[in-house]
């Protein structure tokens, strides 16, 4: 196997997904005095957690796709990374938290907290306010054998962009379900397996021409509303 190749937009990317989202809990959990026109632009930093969802598929498609298709990766290497890269920094949160409230909720909810599982519940978690993006993407590490599978091709992946985005309009028009459901959210993780699929071809995508589409891509959210 050659030597890993490191994106380096992917990291200003994360950068402005993280500064996004700080910026949108901030104005959510203070009493600032904003204009509304301004409150719509920071509160729509919410979204930047889709952006996260690609990132995280780019980056394990990166670092594994090859593999996969090789048979030559070690899953429970692979999962123990996963726990390893994780665990240790939220389970101390999840000590705190319950230390703090010392309820029997608190008690309970660690239960999924602390191994991770929360994705695999059919109501939310509410200990820890990010612990529905973990269950979320440790919901992905689970399928990422699959997710491999169906994107094995360009034309099984864009089937299976389809596919999921007529999941995502079912379960959010009629099952109320939301973005910390694998199934609402798996359009984003598949974009991120096209992206991947199509990364040298994105290369030598000039600048100037990417800017524009950019700048209209962002104008049509904001002119359309209400649906990411």
């Amino acid at each position: 196997m050659t030597e890993k190749k490191h994106y380096y937009g992917i990291d200003w990317l994360r950068v402005m997904a993280c500064c996004g989202i700080v910026m949108m809990h901030m104005m959510v959990n203070n009493t600032y005095q904003i204009p509304p026109k301004a409150w719509r632009i920071f509160n729509s930093f919410t979204s930047f957690t889709f952006l996260f969802m690609t990132i995280s598929a780019f980056g394990m498609c990166a670092g594994y796709y090859e593999k996969v298709k090789q048979g030559k990766i070690d899953w429970a290497n692979f999962y123990k990374k996963r726990y390893v890269k994780v665990l240790p920094f939220f389970a101390v949160m999840v000590l705190i938290d319950s230390l703090y409230n010392h309820d029997m909720q608190s008690l309970i909810e660690a239960v999924p907290n602390l191994t991770l599982t929360m994705g695999f519940f059919p109501n939310e978690i509410c200990q820890i306010g990010v612990a529905w993006f973990l269950g979320l993407i440790f919901v992905f590490y689970a399928i990422f054998p699959l997710f491999c599978t169906l994107i094995y091709s360009k034309k099984s992946a864009w089937i299976f962009l389809g596919i999921s985005l007529i999941l995502n309009y079912v379960v959010r028009n009629f099952f109320e379900i939301g973005k910390s459901n694998i199934t609402y959210s798996l359009p984003f993780f598949v974009v991120g397996g096209l992206v991947y699929l199509y990364r040298e071809k994105i290369e030598k995508v000039k600048w100037y021409i990417m800017l524009p589409v950019t700048i209209c891509s962002i104008a049509v959210f904001y002119l359309v509303g209400g649906n990411i």
